[in-house]
């Protein structure tokens, strides 16, 4: 396998004039990003932070253990974050992702079950560390990236220009591993967060693409260094990068070569701004999550016209894009191609779907469906409603320190390791995926099964509707009934929305009441925000 820190120092000696990180006025080619991350790992481990095997008993941790030292990521996106995630890896520490929008309670919670040995912040976050430190009682070395807060820097704090300045810029002896551990926290959105371990080697072979055209993994450096020489792209990053997607995208950009460009605003979705962007850099390839991004996107191309001949790539993953706002998508970008992809933190990305019209996903490398009892995989045509997943070479480890949810969730059949991330799905006997939807958010009204994403479908496609979330609520007559929140508070009537529900749904799918709001009904990544529908139903 191979290894993030390494790929990036031989990609920048072969190509170290390319442009590498672009945000603002701010231009770097792949030669600077590599100083300013050695300079980081330089930081890290000047304060005693790599990794620390366990030392004489010769064994190796277990699938939920880490042997590293951690390092926070509470930043929005921009150069800072990626410099973090990769400077973190030249050191041999595990970075991990930590979501900006959580409130004191929320980041304890995480603090306590990621133990970060450093803080890597915005100033605008400042206030809410030093509280959660001194909550938690620990001391990691904190470095505070200046922003146009104005926030004064915490007691005891390093200035991150100023450390990196004043820290050196040769590479660190010893060389990093495959087998080093790259931490993602989940979102949260069906339960408490939960970091997924990964090593590096195997999430460049999975989900930042380190594979060839036949599917088998590039594992020579010298094979993917001549991919990167070749490689032309520039990926817009508009997605947070503190999940998943946005992550995947940029790194995935630079394991191929490529250029990462952020839009000028960072700290929420700027369609006009995205789309000038993209225009101004000549932006390939720009990830996507569902309606909340390709309902804006529609909206600024219609205002204006852009020049995006360049754009050839949009990845949608994470949440959906309704027929219709996905069709007129593609009308206003004809050049570009339209790839939906579906996966978790847990499994990477697990099924794709090519094109406007395509109900089905074609099943990426390692993906099965399971028996219902998860004893078996099912055979393409069988009529059984089962499990999503995915074994091969590139899944993760386990949970971090929670050894009871790894073995529920990473099971081994047949000898061979898999991932179970929650999604009910059925394989059709052409091999290709039908995906119902997550289990977590599946609702057993009657005494019949209806998954949430599939009601929230049909609604986001009726006119007038801008966005629609799908819940449970108690009910004396169905033990829980369907409850729909939509967007915006104008929409249609609840006897039209049920007749619109009533020509693509069974009737026992069709919510029993909805719920009408102006109120985001989206995390900053574009997800389902579950909680805030809950508290709209009183």
């Amino acid at each position: 396998m191979l290894d993030l820190a390494t790929l990036h120092e031989a990609i920048a000696a072969a190509i170290p004039d390319r442009e590498c990180l672009v945000w603002r006025e701010r231009r770097a080619t792949w030669r600077e990003v590599a100083d300013r991350t050695r300079r980081l790992a330089n930081v890290l481990h000047a304060h005693g932070l790599g990794a620390h095997p366990r030392d004489g008993d010769g064994k190796a941790p277990e699938p939920w253990e880490s042997p590293h030292d951690h390092l926070a990521l509470y930043l929005h996106n921009g150069p800072e974050y990626l410099e973090g995630l990769v400077g973190a890896h030249k050191a041999r520490v595990a970075p991990f992702n930590v979501n900006y929008r959580y409130v004191d309670d929320e980041l304890a919670q995480l603090f306590t079950d990621a133990r970060p040995a450093a803080v890597l912040y915005h100033a605008r976050f400042a206030d809410a560390i030093g509280r959660v430190a001194d909550r938690l009682g620990t001391g990691p070395l904190l470095l505070q990236v200046a922003d146009d807060s104005g926030t004064a820097l915490l007691p005891g704090a390093l200035d991150y220009e100023d450390a990196l300045a004043k820290a050196s810029c040769e590479p660190l002896p010893g060389r990093p591993s495959p087998h080093d551990l790259h931490i993602l926290y989940t979102g949260g959105t069906t339960g408490l967060p939960k970091g997924v371990l990964w090593r590096i080697g195997d999430l460049m072979t999975g989900p930042l693409g380190m594979r060839r055209r036949d599917g088998t993994p590039v594992t020579d450096l010298g094979e993917a260094v001549e991919r990167a020489v070749r490689g032309d792209v520039r990926v817009l990053v508009g997605p947070p990068l503190m999940h998943g997607g946005g992550t995947w995208s940029a790194l995935g950009g630079w394991c191929g070569g490529g250029c990462v460009v952020f839009p000028d605003r960072v700290d929420g979705l700027d369609a006009a701004d995205l789309m000038a962007t993209a225009e101004r850099e000549r932006a390939t390839r720009m990830p996507l999550v569902g309606d909340a991004f390709a309902r804006p996107i529609v909206a600024a191309l219609e205002a204006r016209p852009h020049d995006l001949g360049s754009l050839r790539t949009l990845i949608n993953s994470a949440a959906g894009i309704s027929p219709g706002v996905k069709a007129r998508l593609l009308e206003l970008l004809p050049h570009a191609r339209l790839v939906d992809v579906l996966g978790s933190s847990e499994s990477g990305f697990q099924v794709t779907r090519h094109g406007p019209a395509a109900r089905t996903f074609r099943a990426a490398p390692g993906t099965a469906v399971l028996s219902a009892d998860r004893s078996r995989r099912l055979a393409p045509g069988e009529d059984e409603l089962g499990w999503l997943a995915k074994g091969g070479d590139a899944i993760p480890l386990g949970y971090l320190g929670d050894p009871g949810k790894t073995a529920s969730t990473f099971l081994t059949l047949d000898g061979e390791r898999l991932v179970v991330a929650g999604d009910r799905a059925r394989l059709l006997a052409d091999g290709t995926v039908e995906v119902h939807g997550r289990e977590a958010t599946t609702i057993n009204t009657g005494g019949e099964k209806v998954f949430a994403e599939e009601v929230e479908t049909v609604l986001r496609g009726l006119p007038g509707v801008a966005d629609a979330l799908v819940v449970g609520r108690p009910s004396e007559r169905w033990g829980t009934e369907i409850v729909a929140v939509v967007g915006p508070s104008g929409a249609p009537s609840d006897d039209e929305l049920r007749a619109g529900c009533a020509a693509q749904l069974a009737r026992y799918k069709i919510p029993k009441a909805f719920v009408r709001t102006d109120r985001g009904l989206r995390l900053p990544n574009g997800k389902a925000d579950y909680a805030a529908a809950r508290e709209l139903l009183g």
